[in-house]
């Protein structure tokens, strides 16, 4: 594997839709997101009314990479080698004692499915993005009610969360105005989503413009999509792109094979019957990256084209599109703005008169770096038996080297760089520092080390 990467070198540019090429406020629709689960569960579920009202301070619960042990009610932030490095049950953290005798220090139990980036079981789930947030804080502040009320040992409220998430998201949920999520976002699109750079817009335009063909690759409904790019793009998104993809279901759209998941056509945003083949740019449904790829190599006239996929979700876009399709993978990582070691990126996207009145909300970062939970990065593991503690990277950084050619804090950081820019990938050597552009995150540097940890 060569050291460098550079688009220039790429024929096809992927993206993926939510907090990749349209941002959020984070503040406002991680509470728009925790209020639609809560009022669910409340008002369908006869769970405890108090769950309603939420301190703000609360939202520092929220940190990516945490797994939900579904039976104990209690979150776990892993090591690298599967260790659990901080616990909680519900939002209580637990002392070191209280983990070494729950979990002692060796593998958590179901480290090796999730390692194998299988999220969503019965046991256990992996909370990797800015939509599952706010639903871990739910479940915890769940745990903690059912703890108070009726002393339970072993939780059952996972369907009922299940319930919740269907309720809101479900694909007709956005035509019926059903749900409190997506009537909220229509009526107030402002409110919720961050208009994209200008700079953006030209960088799409100048890969388009440098024969690039661009995809747009996204789990969320055709309806949602549209609302979401005429917002954040223009009345002509669909320009930027020579194929979009909606309703996509990933994982799945990488792992599945045609006749599992094949496309489909869509008529007023309704699914129509499944193609036996992809034959040209459009717009489709569902699919999957088999079918995606052959067209792929009829439109450049390639047998092996090099594709490479932007995404924020490790699960969902990330370790897929590397492990079963072998693209090169951009990570879209937040964290990496709240960190203070990493060059600030422009915030001035548009004229100060035009920015609505959330935009001051930008500077109260819900959870870049969570107090509860540390760092993203790194942490501590206590020593043993007196002996010194010691930093470790934790699961979620490993990932990160492991299945990201390189990692960003948005496409905005990127943006006026030339496009044969040359970017130095993580495999490139033993360092799991070398991919992150503009700059390492401050806990992985050894000076900063002390300073981060504490």
């Amino acid at each position: 594997m060569q050291q460098h990467f550079s688009l220039a070198e790429c024929d096809v540019v992927g993206f993926d839709l939510d907090h990749t090429l349209c941002r959020y406020h984070l503040p406002q629709s991680a509470r728009l997101i925790y209020d639609s689960f809560a009022q669910y569960l409340v008002t369908e579920k006869g769970y405890d009314e108090d769950l309603l009202t939420l301190p703000p301070d609360n939202l520092d619960f929220c940190c990516k990479g945490l797994v939900l042990d579904i039976e104990e009610g209690n979150f776990l932030k892993l090591a690298e080698d599967g260790t659990v490095l901080r616990a909680s049950h519900g939002t209580k953290s637990m002392t070191f004692e209280e983990i070494l005798e729950i979990y002692g220090r060796k593998e958590w139990k179901h480290f090796n499915t999730v390692s194998g980036m299988v999220s969503r079981t019965a046991k256990y789930y992996l909370y990797d993005n800015y939509f599952d947030l706010p639903g871990a804080l739910l479940c915890a502040r769940v745990v903690d009610s059912l703890d108070q009320h009726d002393g339970q040992k072993k939780y059952d409220f996972w369907k009922d969360m299940v319930a919740a998430i269907q309720h809101n998201y479900k694909i007709s949920a956005f035509k019926e105005d059903c749900g409190m999520y997506f009537p909220e976002v229509k009526n107030h699109p402002d409110k919720y989503l961050r208009r994209c750079p200008e700079s953006v817009k030209k960088w799409l335009k100048q890969l388009k413009n440098a024969g690039k063909i661009l995809l747009l690759i996204t789990s969320s409904h055709s309806d949602y999509c549209r609302l979401l790019c005429e917002h954040v793009l223009g009345s002509d998104f669909e320009e930027y792109f020579d194929i979009l993809i909606t309703n996509a279901l990933k994982p799945g759209f990488f792992s599945h094979t045609p006749n599992q998941r094949p496309f489909r056509t869509l008529e007023n945003d309704e699914e129509q019957e499944a193609l036996l083949s992809l034959d040209k740019p459009g717009w489709y449904s569902q699919g999957n990256a088999t079918q995606l790829y052959d067209l792929l190599k009829k439109m450049t006239g390639k047998l092996d084209p090099k594709v490479v996929y932007f995404g924020d979700s490790m699960h969902s876009d990330i370790f897929p599109a590397r492990h079963y399709s072998n693209w090169e993978t951009v990570f879209i990582l937040e964290e990496l703005l709240g960190d203070k070691g990493a060059v600030p990126v422009k915030a001035e996207s548009e004229p100060l008169e035009k920015k609505g009145k959330y935009e001051g909300d930008q500077l109260k970062v819900p959870y870049f770096v969570s107090k509860q939970w540390g760092s993203f990065f790194m942490d501590r593991l206590p020593g043993l038996e007196n002996a010194e503690e010691t930093l470790v990277h934790t699961w979620s950084c490993k990932c990160i080297s492991t299945y990201s050619t390189i990692a960003i804090p948005s496409l905005e950081a990127i943006a006026d760089l030339p496009l044969d820019y040359r970017f130095t990938r993580f495999s490139s050597n033993s360092s799991a520092i070398a991919g992150y552009y503009p700059s390492p995150p401050r806990a992985l540097l050894p000076s900063e080390d002390s300073v981060m940890m504490k």
